[in-house]
């Protein structure tokens, strides 16, 4: 692995070194960042943290070195965007060796100034969190992000109109960078899913996005998920977001299941060097569609409700962000537990992370 990284580095220089003498101004661009984080779980238990990344306690724990090579030559362009530790494995769940390090890999071609086709492997456009802690102003991650898609595998089109744009793609099932194998299944899935989003942005302090992603799995549950997004800039220091999610499962020969998540994000910038961000969420699933690990078998009658609570600051020291974290998760039933094993529906937690870019 650390071969082919060196070779994809190299060639992204040398090719870099191209586009300044060549007339045709071909260039690649190259970024990236590394990240770790030491946490403190208060029940002193590491596997209380039901959300993606940060399974950890009294650890210090890298989180992943990433480096994004892009390419633009006249209406064509490209991503590769490879990410290298463990926030990477658990991203690429489904994927193994080195497939799994990459988090991106698209080609698009812009037809005109409102209209580009991309196929390849890219980001999801459901949710308002990413996988790099670099676009997210809260270290730890959202249920609904967690339980939502990570990314898809597909053809996508790109409009764009003024206040509006619009996206449609068709994808492999979700999170796989292959259709052709669900492992956790044993069988072969190449059912395709459909995607879309619809974006108006009234103002240049408002924007508001319709998301939604429908598809069927190996075993013919069919998933429809529907994700407005409101994001208003009400001063140049004070951002706020408010996102609803709705997970809808239909199995065959069954009733319909479903996850919800409402969550409200306030950014305060009080200095370019120093902000603060509040993350509130509502987690709902009253069906018991996710599967809490580690729930009181006695009295977890299956499905929980779960308010989050997480305050970060942002403390910006040139390329270099520190994020001190505190984290409090509260249910409705025991899907937590203290050290020694007992249940508990409550549990809180200390976090630094950090992440230089470049």
């Amino acid at each position: 692995m650390k071969h082919l990284f060196l070779v994809l580095l190299s060639t992204g220089l040398c090719m870099t070194g191209f586009g300044q003498t060549d007339s045709t101004q071909r260039h690649i661009q190259i970024s990236g960042y590394g990240d770790v984080y030491y946490q403190y779980n208060f029940n002193q238990n590491a596997t209380d943290n039901k959300t993606s990344f940060t399974n950890s306690q009294n650890a210090f724990e890298l989180g992943m070195a990433s480096v994004k090579f892009q390419g633009q030559y006249q209406k064509t362009g490209f991503v590769a965007d490879l990410g290298f530790g463990r926030r990477e494995q658990e991203f690429a769940y489904n994927d193994e060796g080195i497939v799994a390090a990459v988090k991106q890999l698209y080609v698009d071609y812009a037809f005109s100034d409102h209209f580009m086709l991309t196929m390849g492997s890219f980001a999801t456009h459901m949710g308002w969190e990413l996988v790099d802690p670099t676009g997210n102003v809260n270290y730890s991650m959202s249920y609904c992000f967690s339980y939502g898609p990570f990314f898809h595998t597909g053809l996508k089109a790109d409009l764009s109109f003024g206040k509006w744009t619009a996206m449609v793609g068709v994808f492999d099932p979700t999170d796989h960078k292959t259709s052709f194998y669900d492992k956790y299944s044993g069988m072969i899935n190449n059912r395709k899913n459909i995607g879309a989003q619809v974006t108006f942005a009234p103002s240049q302090a408002v924007k508001m996005y319709l998301n939604y992603l429908e598809g069927k799995d190996s075993s013919g549950t069919v998933n429809n998920q529907i994700d407005p997004i409101l994001t208003w800039q009400v001063t140049p220091q004070f951002n706020v977001v408010l996102c609803e999610y709705f997970s809808l499962y239909k199995a065959p020969n069954t009733s319909a299941q479903n996850w919800t998540s409402s969550a409200l994000y306030l950014d305060y910038t009080f200095t370019p060097h120093f902000g603060l961000a509040l993350r509130t969420e509502y987690f709902t699933d009253k069906d018991g569609v996710i599967p809490f690990s580690d729930a009181d078998p006695v009295t977890y009658s299956g499905g929980a409700n779960i308010w989050s609570f997480t305050l970060s600051g942002n403390i910006h020291l040139g390329q270099l962000t520190v994020i001190p974290e505190f984290r409090i998760d509260h249910a409705d039933q025991t899907i937590f537990n203290k050290a020694s094993g007992a249940p508990t529906q409550s549990t809180a937690r200390v976090l630094v992370g950090a992440y230089y870019t470049f």
